[in-house]
């Protein structure tokens, strides 16, 4: 797809304006869902799509959502607030644009060697996660799910090789979240900014690398028209989790099928979202390889030890943060981390070695 259409139709930089009260007409409401992407951009903007459909199909019509791509109501980085404040119902969107929130929130969503797609859902559902993820929200308004993930991401595109620690150090590098701290440990100038916003200030100069999510969504931004290195692993975000957003008083005023509606259009989305991720990603990594002459590299050992130092710091200094919840919720982390981590080694971990070891792959 032309990466020219998403810039099109996911314009940045509208300011907010408040909105009416949701409309209620013969019983049907009308809910707004602004998102962080274009429209249809492959891979978030695609479920953010499916997402408002899903809600709209399984409640019979009784909230009718439609979406608004970034820059159509607000802007990207903006519809957080609409959501809290109430000039729209929910958002689409992923938490790791909110760490000047709380840095609490950014475990949410991805932590450098942290948890896989599966293991972010499991310590959503079985360790403890969702209800310090309600917490947290909670003190802005907002009623939290997670409803996808994007898989391992890739460490990213960079103009030059990457050869030691040394290289790192001054790079303009795009990322977020905690990997952004992660980047300045090493010496990087970490940016956050859009992924068509990347495209342009690496073509301009203005950034010497950046990540964004993965093949899938990378191609069709078209960085391998101005950085031909694509490196892996993506060690600071070994997932990334998608969330909705949902306005807390508006959740709390629907009835419970509605409720429960909302919730299964969420999280059941989560793997499917998931998935599709993985086959476009392995799809799209063959076309810029055979078609578009991108180099796939993997990071020198050196450099992957020396982002686990880093992490390791910042996991340390969460563990110390003068907010409460802040620390529960790195604690939390850090356990489930360890138990699946540990299981995994024979499990997951040990079924993937194995393949590798008699199929080379």
């Amino acid at each position: 797809m032309d990466r020219r259409n998403f810039l099109k139709t996911g314009a940045v930089g509208v300011a907010a304006s408040t909105l009416a009260a949701p409309a209620i007409a013969q019983d049907v409401m009308q809910w707004k869902m602004v998102t962080a992407w274009p429209k249809n951009l492959p891979g978030p903007g695609v479920a953010a799509q499916m997402l408002s459909d899903r809600i709209t199909t399984l409640s019979g019509g009784r909230i009718e959502v439609k979406l608004f791509a970034a820059g159509e109501l607000v802007p990207g980085r903006g519809v957080f607030d609409a959501v809290s404040e109430g000039t729209a119902e929910l958002y689409h969107a992923v938490p790791a644009y909110w760490g000047s929130k709380s840095k609490g929130i950014l475990l949410f969503g991805s932590q450098p060697f942290g948890l896989r797609a599966d293991e972010q859902f499991g310590w959503m559902q079985h360790g403890g996660g969702q209800a310090l993820y309600d917490e947290m929200y909670g003190r802005f308004g907002i009623k939290p799910f997670l409803c996808g993930n994007s898989g391992p991401q890739w460490a990213g595109w960079f103009k030059k090789e990457i050869n030691s620690v040394e290289d790192l150090k001054g790079l303009k590098f795009r990322t977020t979240g905690i990997a952004s701290q992660m980047a300045a440990k090493m010496g990087m100038a970490a940016e956050a900014m859009s992924g068509p916003a990347m495209f342009q200030a690496l073509q301009t100069g203005a950034l010497d690398a950046g990540e964004f999510i993965g093949p899938w969504t990378d191609s069709a931004l078209g960085y391998y028209q101005v950085a031909k290195n694509y490196y892996w692993p993506g060690v600071g975000e070994p997932s990334s989790a998608e969330e909705c957003g949902v306005n807390a008083d508006a959740f709390a005023a629907l009835p419970d099928d509605l409720k429960e509606v909302v919730t299964q259009a969420c999280t059941g989305l989560y793997n499917p979202v998931w998935t599709e991720y993985t086959t476009k990603h392995a799809q799209a990594l063959k076309t810029l390889v055979s078609e578009h002459g991108v180099n796939v590299r993997k990071l020198p050992d050196d450099v992957i030890a020396a982002m686990g130092s880093a992490a390791g710091e910042i996991m340390e200094e969460y563990r110390a943060d003068d907010d409460e919840l802040v620390r529960r919720i790195t604690e939390s982390f850090i356990a489930y981390r360890d138990l699946v981590g540990g299981y995994m080694t024979y499990a997951d971990n040990g079924q993937m070695n194995a393949r590798a070891g008699v199929l080379g792959y």
